[in-house]
This record gives structure tokens, C-alpha cells and sequence, in this order.
């Protein structure tokens, strides 16, 4: 039964799709820079590496498996983090190519978002000048005029193709109090089955605000649909919102994420220079809680993992 007092998985989100390379010069976009800090946020904790890929070039998002396959074996051999790949890749990607790299991995666990929404930063286009690459601006406008799709079929597809075929599990990503109730429908469905990785997200235009309220709300519903003793629940606060609802979140008893796909900041006004800066905080912040930190080995027990052996990359 989760209690308030088991150990803390940390998950580090290393670069994602969102953010641009004019954002963060320390925003990792290479291979080797994703495997680099991928590597040094698993030696300072994390658990769970959520992994994106990036063309080395530009820095715009990919879903290419030739740029992924540059980094995730090396990141394997490297570390004993549980690797995520994401299926969100970013809005302007299909299925099929969101898709392409983790079905050719096969990998223990993948992110999943769990409905179709507006997803948006278009206002920090606002306060941007001097873009270091052409596609950077009209990207971050164009999320103005764009939907992140997630239908029910898409879902059901994902749960099919990776978690029933590969043996993968999922990060639920849930924007929303819809999208838990959209879980819910699966698992009433007998298309998924715990333990649940609830990954709860705060702070994003287009979701739920990053309001303690919402938090609680998040939590309490979650705990009414799955009963606690069913899932992990963890917890998610975009930019400057990362640290204090991560905080709330553990104090909870949930789980947290960090990683510059979620937040570019350590601090009020100053840039993280790594991934592991953040997760160097989030622990001494758990720690300081009198919070344990779950290992990779310790991560993939509570989420009923295949283990890194039965990846195939």
C-alpha cells in the first residue's frame, strides 16, 4: 500500500519539445549533450529518465530513431536509470511518428498523455529577441493555433501496440481532472492495470493551473477513482511553479519531476546550467523533508517494471 512515507521516485525530463535553444543556452540538444545530462541527473538521483530527442543541427524536435538511437543505448550502459520515452514527441508530430522510436525500443516505461488539448507557451514568443534559428519563432507562435492530440483510439492504440505487445508501462501524464477520468475509463475497460504512474502536471497554458488547491483536487479525485493503494502518484509544476508544487506534491506523499523540459529555472531570474541542478535541489529539498529517495531498482519494483534487460536497445 503506498503510504506518505515510501520512498520518493525522482524523474528528471531532460529536454522535451517545448522549449527552444534561444530560451537556455544550457538547454541540451545533441546527443552527447543529452546523454550527458541524462547521466549526471541519474548519478545525482533521478530515478526515471524521461528522454526526448532533438535534431543536433537546430535544436526543433524529432522523432527520428536514428538521432534517439545516438543516445538511449549509451544512456543505458551508462546508467541504471529507468528510461522513458516519450509518445508525445510534440504537437506538430502523428501517431505514427510519435510512435516510431519507442516501438522499435521497447522500452520499460513511455509517457502517455491522457486526452486531446489546447497545449501552449505562445506568450513567451512575446518576450523573445535575437532567435538563434529560424523555425524557433513561428513554433512557439504557431502553438496558438494547435491542438495536442490524444483521442481515445490514439490511447487505446498505445496501450495496444506498446503496453499489451512490448511490455511497457506508462507514465500517465494527466493535465487535467478529465484526463484521470479518462484512466479511469480505461482501467474500467481492463485495458490497464496497476499499479498507475500518475504523472500530475500544473502550470501549463491550456491545463490546470498551478494552484495548491488543484493539487489537493488532483490528489483526493485520484484517490476516489484508484484507491490509493493502486497508484503511484506523482507531480509535476512547470517553470517557476517547479519547486513549490513539487514540494506540496512529496509532502503528500507523491512522487516528483524535474528536468529543463519542464522548468528552464533553479531559481527566481537564474537559469539551471543542468538538469541535475535540479534534481540536486528537489533532493535536498526531499531530504531536508525527512523524505527516502528511491533507486532505479527501488522505482521499478513500485511501478511493476520489466527491467532494463527487457528493453531492446
Amino acid at each position: 500500500m503506498a503510504k506518505t512515507h515510501d520512498k520518493v521516485i525522482i524523474s528528471c525530463a531532460v529536454t522535451g519539445s517545448v522549449h527552444t535553444p534561444t530560451m537556455s543556452e544550457y538547454l541540451p540538444i545533441t546527443p552527447d549533450q543529452i546523454m550527458e545530462q541524462s547521466i549526471e541527473a541519474a548519478e545525482a538521483g533521478a530515478a526515471i529518465l524521461h528522454l526526448h530527442a532533438r535534431d543536433p543541427q537546430t535544436g526543433s524536435p524529432t522523432a527520428d530513431p536514428k538521432v534517439f538511437d545516438q543516445f538511449v543505448p549509451r544512456i543505458k550502459a551508462a546508467t541504471d536509470a529507468v528510461i522513458n520515452i516519450t509518445t508525445g514527441g510534440s504537437t506538430r508530430m502523428t501517431l505514427e511518428e510519435r510512435l516510431a522510436y519507442p516501438l522499435q525500443a521497447k522500452p520499460e516505461m513511455c509517457s502517455l498523455n491522457m486526452g486531446s488539448m489546447n497545449f501552449s507557451i505562445h506568450p513567451a514568443a512575446r518576450k523573445m529577441t535575437g532567435w538563434k534559428y529560424d523555425w524557433e519563432k513561428p513554433y512557439i507562435e504557431g502553438m496558438e493555433d494547435l491542438i495536442f492530440r490524444n483521442t481515445f483510439l490514439d490511447i487505446k492504440k498505445i496501450l495496444k501496440v506498446l503496453g499489451e505487445d512490448c511490455g511497457t508501462r506508462f507514465e500517465f501524464e494527466c493535465y487535467d481532472v478529465g484526463h484521470l477520468y479518462n484512466l479511469a475509463h480505461f482501467v474500467d475497460e481492463g485495458l490497464i492495470k496497476g499499479p498507475l504512474f500518475i504523472q500530475s502536471i500544473y502550470g501549463i497554458l491550456g491545463g490546470m493551473g498551478a494552484d495548491p488547491e488543484n493539487l489537493v483536487m488532483m490528489r483526493t479525485t485520484a484517490d476516489r477513482l484508484f484507491g490509493r493503494e493502486n497508484y503511484r502518484f506523482s507531480v509535476l509544476g512547470a517553470g517557476r511553479h517547479q519547486m513549490s508544487m513539487l514540494t506540496m506534491g512529496a509532502v503528500m506523499g507523491g512522487n516528483v519531476r524535474v528536468g529543463l523540459e519542464d522548468s528552464l529555472y533553479l531559481g527566481k531570474g537564474q537559469l539551471a546550467k543542468s538538469c541535475a541542478e535540479q534534481v540536486r535541489k528537489i533532493r535536498r529539498i526531499l531530504e531536508e523533508l525527512s523524505l527516502e529517495i528511491a533507486t532505479p531498482d527501488e522505482a521499478r519494483a513500485m511501478l511493476g517494471l520489466k527491467g532494463k534487460d527487457a528493453v531492446a536497445f
